[in-house]
């Protein structure tokens, strides 16, 4: 190293932007002044180092699967550049050191300590960068809790335990040297053949919002930087094809799928957003500067930085063919308002620095990115005069990232989450009255294989299939465990049947032995997940229709006809059909990838230790093809009564869930029938316990434009709320209801309030709606902008009318 490479990072004089006490876009301002053209731009790039090393066949293996041939050069020159090289101007990002292979806690925290120490001492400003990683089921790492997948924290509607869960993530990520997670992920389910069903909250904008911005919350509590993706409409891709196109106009995407983007940044805090890969109507998102720059920052007011998804800028050239090169690629995401690009620099770097010297690109747009990414640096205390590497990971040495208190976390969620849509007459297992089942025959792909709890992108899904032989990193009991655990005294027979994929029929005459030899079946089915191709749910993971994956369904047949009671379980990762599994079924249970303590949470459902509260934030289509990916129809989208032979109507409806008590919703009071519209009215409604045992009941408000000038959802959620009760006690639930809870966006594209009747529905699931009125909004038409009320509070009464708690 140079004297010059050592001026004036570690000349031991104070600079202004190392200085705490200066506010911090005085230390950002001074900081840039003091960059070059070079370094400025090297903020904007990033570095995997397990791109070049270990992963480089797996990257290669993943341009295969994902069809772009042309992106395989790219990535491989992507693995050429030396590190050394890569930081010699400084760098904005360090890519998955703790989750590209299978470390320790305590080793990866000494790689972060090797990589920011070269990459301080390496460039002129010594500059520490960000380490970013994955946490979509909890911290992507070797031996870390698996949580429930994210379709499974919609299940729960309770968005204070999702927001504990991802203060739990947060600390384990911070104690090793992380500060941003790549997460949550905010996409709202419009095809459940989409393979990514599995990453998100469910299908409807309100639930995913109020859940994301929790989310959002908890991560950031712990000082890591939230990531909202995939901004924004990956998830109505034609076809359900991962990377497909949106054929989706600007006024759905506004209504549908922004909302849940907006709420977090504005309730939730969050500091980062990722760009979709798809294009919308013909418009790349990582080129679109409606999108990243007039919606998300001159409307909502976001000031943080917006990151590419991985290889996105490049595949602006390789995929979408809107740029001639990576390097006009990555002028066109610069201009539209990506400030770093994922996960190495290919269309930043060297690119901008040419073009800006040729006077092809105003230095202005990167001087405009660097500002946010070194805010963001200042913010995390990067550039304080006492950070170090080691200070960094101070937390490292006695961290255990599987505690028992995330395992308590990850069971609370599990148990929250599992829905029971069916108890029949096989369920509960145990309890007042019942003989416990002498012999059980516990059978199906997901009975014996804790993966199939488990989401793509956690880690035993996502690494380690690379590394046979290290097992799980987790102690993770299957539900055949579980059972064994639950039922001590009934005899378990197990029996795989088959696999979760192909074709194989061989294990179904030793299944239908153990069933008919049996006093009850309970078959698990369902999804494994993995990533392109290789699992039945996961990125790149789609379906072509909602039959159980390969000959399961079969299975389920050759089961039933043994005339024993079968009780399926289905463990999946998206809604699939269950109608034929309905009609053969002596009791029916979902559970969305319940995580490594999900086999202890079915099997306490199942027995009836744990009293199921789980609702479905999708629905359940009866038949394989046909259904709507949503809830959320305008009237054409609802069964036409003859017009179309198709039917819509699902098995089970979006909200539902079953107890093992039952719940009477009634005795709605409105407090005013009219309210201009930008008032609000009050919603109450008396939810009673009206079984034999406590429970909890998740009460819901919906709203339904009468009439408007565009078509509206028939009925659409607007307010939620958990309620528990004993067996007799009733309480009410009041919701405050602003009329920009009615806002939509208008034949002109600007988002108003209108004047007219809204009907006011609530009950237990968007079928079951026992309470309804009308309210009549008056006075003149008003737009209704980012400042809108962007929640219906609620508060949960007793039965003297004061305040027992607040959903």
């Amino acid at each position: 190293m140079t004297a010059v490479d050592r001026t004036p990072a570690m000349d031991g004089i104070l600079r202004p932007w190392q200085d705490p006490t200066l506010p911090v876009a005085d230390r950002v301002d001074a900081l840039l002044a003091e960059m070059t053209l070079e370094e400025k731009a090297g903020q904007l790039g990033s570095r995997w180092i397990g791109n070049d090393m270990q992963h480089e066949q797996v990257v290669e293996d993943d341009a295969a699967a994902l069809n772009v041939a042309p992106m395989q050069d790219v990535f491989a020159a992507s693995g050429t550049v030396p590190f050394e090289e890569a930081i010699r101007h400084g760098l904005g990002h360090i890519t998955r050191v703790h989750g590209s292979a299978p470390v320790t806690a305590q080793e990866g925290a000494a790689e972060v300590i090797k990589l920011q120490r070269a990459v301080v001492e390496r460039s002129r400003l010594g500059i520490p960068a960000i380490v970013h990683e994955e946490c979509l089921t909890g911290f992507t790492a070797f031996g870390a809790t698996v949580y429930p997948a994210a379709i499974a924290w919609g299940a729960t509607f309770d968005p204070g335990l999702v927001e504990r869960m991802a203060a739990a993530i947060g600390r384990d990520m911070r104690s090793v040297g992380v500060h941003q997670g790549l997460s949550p992920v905010l996409d709202v389910v419009r095809d459940y053949r989409w393979g990514r069903v599995e990453e998100t909250m469910g299908e409807d904008p309100y639930l995913v919002s109020m859940l994301g911005a929790a989310y959002v919350r908890g991560l950031e509590s712990a000082g890591i930087i939230a990531t909202l993706k995939h901004f924004a409409g990956y998830s109505a891709s034609r076809a359900a094809r991962n990377h497909g196109p949106v054929p989706m106009g600007r006024r759905e995407l506004m209504d549908m799928i922004l909302p849940p983007f907006e709420t977090a940044i504005a309730l939730g805090g969050a500091r980062s957003v990722m760009n979709s890969y798809s294009d919308v109507d013909g418009v790349p998102a990582g080129a679109d500067p409606w999108l990243l720059t007039e919606v998300l920052r001159d409307d909502w007011g976001f000031t943080g930085t917006v990151v590419s998804d991985y290889w996105a800028v490049p595949f602006l050239a390789t995929m979408h063919k809107v740029a001639a090169d990576t390097d006009e690629a990555g002028a066109l995401a610069l201009a539209a308002g990506i400030d770093v690009e994922l996960p190495d620099t290919l269309g930043f770097g060297r690119h901008l620095v040419e073009r800006v010297r040729r006077g092809e690109l105003p230095e202005s747009l990167i001087d405009r990115a660097a500002r946010r990414l070194l805010t963001q640096k200042v913010q995390l205390g990067l550039l304080d005069p006492d950070w170090t590497p080691e200070k960094s990971v101070a937390g490292a040495a006695a961290v255990d990232l599987d505690s028992p208190g995330n395992r308590a976390l990850a069971r609370e969620l599990a148990e929250r989450s599992v829905i029971l849509l069916a108890a029949g007459s096989a369920l509960p297992l145990l309890g007042e009255g019942r003989t416990p089942p002498r012999r059980v025959a516990v059978v199906g792909p997901c009975a014996d294989d804790p993966r199939t709890f488990m989401g793509c992108y956690a880690f035993p899904n996502h690494v380690l299939p690379r590394h046979p032989g290290l097992g799980l990193g987790v102690e993770a009991p299957s539900l055949l465990d579980a059972l064994r655990a639950e039922l001590p005294d009934t005899e378990l027979v197990h029996e795989r049947g088959c696999d979760v994929q192909g074709d194989d029929r061989s294990g179904f005459a030793a299944a239908a032995e153990a069933a008919r030899a049996a006093d009850l079946c309970v078959v698990a089915v369902g999804d494994l997940a993995g990533l392109f191709g290789h699992g039945t749910s996961g990125e790149g993971c789609d379906a072509d229709d909602l039959r159980l994956p390969g000959v399961q369904e079969e299975l389920l047949a050759e089961l039933a006809a043994t005339g024993t009671p079968v009780v399926v379980v289905v463990v999946s990762g998206r809604p699939y059909a269950l109608g034929p599994a309905h009609d053969a079924a002596a009791a029916l249970v979902q559970a969305f990838m319940p995580g490594e303590e999900g086999g202890a949470a079915i099997a306490g459902v199942l027995s009836g230790r744990v009293q199921p509260t789980g609702k479905l934030p999708v629905q359940i289509p009866r038949g394989h093809g046909g259904q709507p990916g949503t809830y959320l129809q305008p009237p054409l989208g609802a069964n036409s009564q003859g017009i179309s032979n198709l039917d819509p109507t699902p098995l089970f409806p979006f909200g539902y869930g079953a107890s093992y008590t039952t719940f009477e919703v009634g005795d709605l009071r409105i407090n005013a029938a009219e309210v201009p519209t930008d008032g609000e009215f009050t919603a109450t409604v008396r939810v009673r316990n009206t079984g034999g045992r406590a429970g909890e009941e998740v009460v819901q408000l919906y709203l339904h434009d009468v009439l408007a000038q565009v078509t509206r959802p028939v009925k659409q959620l607007t307010g939620f709320a958990r309620v528990r009760l004993e067996p007799g006690e009733a309480r009410d639930v009041r919701f405050r209801v602003h009329a920009d809870r009615t806002a939509f966006t208008g034949r002109d594209l600007r988002r108003i309030v209108e004047p007219g009747d809204i009907e006011v529905l609530a009950g237990t699931s968007a079928a079951d709606l026992p309470c309804q009125a009308i309210v009549r909004l008056t006075g003149p038409e008003r737009a209704a902008g980012h400042d809108r009320r962007l929640v219906t509070p609620v508060e949960v009464l007793d039965q003297e009318g004061i305040d027992a708690g607040q959903s």
